[in-house]
């Protein structure tokens, strides 16, 4: 019984931590659980720490558009999103994907583990929910910019990924770069920024008309420039 009991403390104290740790990532430069797995395993891994005002404005926008096009107006979770997906997926009885937002991958990058399951999902809602309540938008999409992976070969971030994909700074990217950067998540294995197929040019053209609507625009200003 007391090996239960010490399991049990073991298994609170590791739920709880990362409540307690998500208040000090106001300032500096958090890596998520893979990127600390793949240093400690030697494997390929970069990533250069940029602050969002350095960005070029393209990208946050460029990505918001690509990944949670209401991340300005939902508190860590998009409930309508999540119900049309869990509905889609009843109609055609395929597997439930999709809905999950921008500081729900923060929230799983940061502390959790990769992969679809009940368990990790039930772990990041609320997680996601103290993140929105404790960070600022601005700071909640500077961590994922930075921790994201951005290229096929350990790219984490997007200044590594910037790097890999256009040669320059994220600092200096263009609306359309900015676009096809945004368009390779969330599988920069498969998709490429570097050498863009179809799929990709065509996702880059739609993402670059969205971040220019006026409802993100009125976001980036209400949210410190981002």
């Amino acid at each position: 019984m007391r090996i239960v009991k010490i399991l049990v403390v073991m298994l609170a104290v590791a739920a709880l931590a990362p409540y307690l740790i998500v208040p000090f990532y106001r300032t500096g430069h958090p890596v998520s659980t893979l990127m600390a797995w793949r240093s400690l395993t030697g494997a390929p891994m970069q990533r250069q720490w940029i602050d969002l005002v350095a960005m070029s404005p393209y990208l946050p926008r460029s990505v918001v558009a690509a990944e949670d096009a209401h991340f300005c107006k939902h508190h860590g979770i998009d409930w309508g999103a999540l119900r049309e997906a869990i509905d889609d997926a009843r109609e055609d009885g395929t597997p439930f994907r999709g809905a999950s937002t921008i500081t729900q991958q923060v929230a799983k990058n940061l502390f959790l583990w990769q992969g679809r399951d009940f368990i990790r999902k039930a772990l990041e809602f609320p997680l996601a929910l103290w993140i929105d309540l404790v960070l600022p938008k601005h700071r909640i999409l500077e961590i994922y910019l930075n921790i994201a992976e951005f290229g096929p070969q350990g790219q984490f971030g997007v200044e590594a990924g910037s790097a890999y994909a256009f040669g320059k700074s994220a600092a200096s990217l263009s609306p359309r770069e900015a676009a096809l950067l945004a368009s390779i998540l969330p599988n920069p294995v498969k998709r490429s920024a570097r050498t863009p197929g179809p799929g990709v040019r065509r996702l880059s053209g739609t993402y670059v008309a969205r971040a220019q609507a006026s409802s993100l625009l009125t976001c980036w200003r209400e949210n410190r420039g981002f």
